[in-house]
């Protein structure tokens, strides 16, 4: 299984961050996204987040978090 990595800066989540997550699930089922210390160190912040890329996104993917990195995983079907 492929895992690409990304990192998340202080300018947070753009329409260019999202089509780029989009062109890289085309080649992997599993990103890692670095939240760097200029996006923010607050872990509701880091949910938030993550509840931001699950909704556009699309109901086809499923977030963890762990530590400051959150890991976006891609899956067949929808997920409810």
């Amino acid at each position: 299984m492929l895992i690409r990595q990304m990192q998340l800066g202080k300018q947070g989540i753009t329409e260019n961050f999202i089509n780029s997550l989009k062109n890289q699930f085309k080649n992997s089922q599993v990103m890692k996204i670095s939240v760097l210390k200029s996006a923010t160190r607050d872990r509701g912040e880091i949910i938030k987040i993550k509840d931001e890329l699950l909704e556009k996104l699309g109901k086809n993917f499923t977030a963890r978090i762990i530590g400051f990195t959150i890991i976006l995983r891609k899956w067949r079907k929808a997920r409810e």
